[in-house]
């Protein structure tokens, strides 16, 4: 199916995959979904905006923390099932307080947690 947004194909549920990569270094910051009204709300606004499938709710990246996503560049893969946005983010973009969601690394035998937190999750949400 298409949308008049974008001609993106949305998965059974209306949603489609987003990832997020920092638009200055192409670190790959996190993977969030998007229904219509979040891909919308990130058109309209040049700030990231997502839908929470645990949550069953739209949320604005950085609504509650202040670490928003401001979009630089929205593209869309070949097959139209995935949204990579490139931004420019503020603070960090995993909730554990990381720059990064992806801050774990697989080391053949157990996950290294690299790099260091940009913010203590208590004092934020």
């Amino acid at each position: 199916m298409t949308d008049n947004l974008l001609p993106i194909k949305w998965d059974a549920d209306g949603l489609v995959p987003a990832i997020v990569q920092d638009a200055s270094t192409g670190e790959v910051l996190m993977m969030a979904w998007m229904d219509r009204p979040a891909l919308a709300a990130t058109l309209a606004t040049g700030e990231a905006h997502y839908y929470s499938r645990s949550r069953a709710m739209a949320w604005h990246k950085g609504g509650t923390s202040g670490h928003v996503q401001r979009v630089v560049e929205v593209r869309v893969d070949c097959d139209a099932d995935v949204i990579l946005l490139k931004a420019e983010q503020v603070g960090g973009a995993c909730h554990e307080g990381y720059r990064s969601c992806f801050h774990r690394r697989w080391d053949g035998a157990a996950l290294v947690i690299e790099g260091r937190k940009v913010f203590e999750p208590e004092s934020v949400y």
